[in-house]
Order: C-alpha cells, then structure tokens, then sequence
C-alpha cells in the first residue's frame, strides 16, 4: 500500500481566511441549478438499476431525475473511475480473468480500487448481481441503512458490465442529453479516517478537476463530499465549482470527543449554535460551501419512519432554515421512504438524493414542485446499447 498524498498546509487555513466572513452569501452558480426540484439519482438510481453504471445513469434520466449522482475513486495508474466502494465488493462484483497470464494480483475483487489498475478493473464483472440490501461497510452511508433487505432486489441486472471512468460517463450522458441538460453531483471517495486505502486529497481534487474543466457539464456539476478538506482545495482551485457538505453521524463526531478527521479541522461544538442542528450549518458555511447535504435519518434513531415513536432524524427543520439563513442549499440523502420525503418537503428542503428517483419524482409533482422532464427513453437506451457495445469491443 502507498503512503497518503500529503495536503498543503495552509490550504485550509488561507481558505478560511477568505471564507469565514458575513453570516450570509450569495448562491451566485448555484441560482442557476434551480430551474427544478432538485431529485437526485443517487448511484444512478440503485434502487432500480445496478448501482454506478451506464446502465443506472440511463435508467436515471429515463425516470426523470434532475441529478445523476455518483461517486469517483482513483485507480493505482490515476484514472477516476465511477465506483462508490473503496474496494472491490463481492457482494457486488465477480471476477472473469486475470488481465494477463500469471498476474499476482489475481483474483481482484476484494482489492481497493486504489491497489488495482484501470486494466485490471475492466475485467471485472459488476452488473450480474442483483443486490438484496444493503451490507454493512466502513462507509458510513450504508453501514447503518434502514433499507428492507427486499429492497434492492428490483434492481435491473446488466451481466457483463464494467466499472466506467467518469470521461466514459460523460460522453455515455452527453449521447442521450446533447443539450446538457441534466445535473451532476460528483463525490469523492477520499477516506479521512483511513488514509492508506485511497488516494489523497490532492490526488482526487487535481484528477477530478481536470475532468471536470474539459467537460461540456462543468457549470452543471456540484462536487460533493464526506471529506471537507477536498472542498476547500476544490474551491482554491476553482471558486465557480459547486460543492456540498455530506455529514451524518458517524463523520460529525468522533466516540472518544476527538476532532473528527472529516471536517477539515473544524469541531461542531466550537461553533455557537445554540443546538447541534445550527452548528453543523454553521460549520458547513464556515469552509464556503454552497449546498449542505445531511443524512435524513440519525444513526441513532430505533426506529425507521418518522410516523413510528421514536423516530430520529439527522436532519432537522432547525439545521434546514439555519442552513437556508446562511445562504446554503440544503439536500439531504439517502431518502427512500416517502414519509420522510413528505416531511422534508414540509420543512422546504432544496433537493432530495433517493435510490428510487422514479418515486421521488412522482411525489415531488403531486405537491406542485417543478419536477425535469423524462429524456426520451427510445434514444436514451439507443446510446446505452451503443456505448456498452464500444466497450466490448475494447476488450
């Protein structure tokens, strides 16, 4: 394993030097992404498709969603791929062959993306399992899921698909949206906790942003991440780049009341509040964000609905019209049970990440809100079937 890409040392505290200023701010990019309710396919739309590939990005504007979002690692040989595990799951992956005779290596799944080679990943198969729920990980989002375990298995298969780069996704959703169109939010897969099973902040942020200035989508992407640090870098690099604040949990505090490695420094309790909903807006505010995207449901909560006693969210009323007082956007994730849709709607959230957009999107328009238009779905599958049949050829 690699050693950690070291940050430079004064990038956050020169960035909060700029930031850390009047209690509000303009949006100024960010007006223009609110032409609709913001609902976001998150991986795609896994709840529908297998997560994170072409097949789920089409899925997802075939439903309607205003967002694809997604999720950026980075191989051992620098390419930023679109895989949401540090590693290779196999619970959601199967190897086919080595990329040549006698590779130690092999077999590859179960390796962290970050140990393996763009070569080596595209043998493997991550589209021929259906999910049936969602298993415990280290990453926070999953690790504490409220999903039915029947949840997942209406997922749409695709045998034989590969994980993409994220060039591949751009020209993939540029084929179905010529008129670019659609949302993006990226995130980045850095581990703030355990450095040595990804790249560094550095890394992701330079690789990233390179994509991201040649694309057609620039102006339309909103970075987004766990890690505050690569928010910061991102905006000393380009202050036009949208990004967001991903908080929950288990990366807001640390059990032994040690500073959180997540966000760039900075404790929720060194801010004034007066509760813990304002201080994780404030503190979201003080690195410049321009969207604060929370998990909707506490970790703590017994319960998974807010209609069931004992329910506790994450996100609050509170955190939202502190977070909307501050300037930011608020767009909580991962929403998949309609009473929780319902009461976040009631408490005027911005935008909601859903694994079922399709459903999301429906609601969304029954309460009257601006929802994107469907992208025809005859053309939309016309480039899927074209761009998946381009990377056969390659191998």
């Amino acid at each position: 394993m690699f050693a950690p890409v070291a940050v430079v040392a004064n990038l956050i505290s020169d960035a909060f030097m700029i930031l850390a200023s009047p209690a509000q701010r303009p949006l100024g990019p960010v007006v223009s992404h609110r032409r609709f309710f913001d609902v976001q396919a998150h991986r795609g739309g896994r709840g529908n498709t297998i997560e994170n590939t072409l097949p789920s990005f089409a899925w997802g504007l075939i439903d309607g969603a205003t967002t694809l979002e997604l999720d950026n690692g980075i191989t051992k040989d620098g390419h930023v791929v679109v895989w949401h595990d540090e590693e290779i799951t196999p619970a959601k992956c199967v190897d086919t062959a080595p990329v040549y005779p006698g590779d130690p290596d092999f077999p590859y799944v179960g390796k962290y993306i970050a140990n393996l080679t763009l070569a080596q990943l595209r043998t493997i198969d991550c589209g021929s399992k259906r999910q049936h729920g969602y298993r415990t990980t280290s990453t926070s989002e999953e690790a504490f899921s409220f999903t039915h375990p029947a949840t997942l298995a209406m997922q749409l298969t695709y045998p034989g698909t590969r994980i993409s780069t994220m060039q591949e996704v751009f020209d993939f959703v540029e084929c179905a949206d010529p008129q670019h169109e659609v949302l993006w939010n990226i995130e980045s897969k850095v581990d703030a906790q355990h450095p040595n099973r990804t790249l560094g902040v550095t890394d992701f942020v330079e690789k990233q942003y390179e994509i991201f200035r040649r694309s057609p989508y620039k102006s339309a992407i909103t970075y987004q991440s766990f890690d505050w640090r690569t928010l910061v870098a991102m905006k000393q690099l380009d202050s036009s780049i949208i990004t967001s604040a991903l908080i929950d949990d288990e990366t807001g505090f640390m059990p032994d009341n040690s500073t959180t490695p997540w966000l760039a420094g900075l404790r929720l309790d060194s801010f004034p509040g007066p509760t813990l909903a304002a201080q994780v807006a404030q503190a979201a505010h003080h690195i410049g964000t321009d969207i604060l995207s929370p998990s909707a449901e506490s970790f703590m909560s017994p319960v998974p609905d807010p209609e069931m006693e004992g329910y506790v969210p994450f996100t609050t009323r509170e955190m939202v019209e502190e977070a909307h007082r501050l300037g930011m956007l608020v767009k909580p994730y991962t929403v998949n049970r309609m009473n929780i849709v319902d009461q976040l709607l009631d408490w005027k959230v911005d935008g909601i990440i859903t694994d079922y957009p399709n459903v999301v999107r429906r609601l969304v328009k029954q309460r009257g809100l601006p929802a994107a238009p469907k992208f025809p779905k005859q053309r939309v599958l016309g480039c899927l079937q074209e761009h998946l049949q381009r990377r056969k050829l390659r191998h």
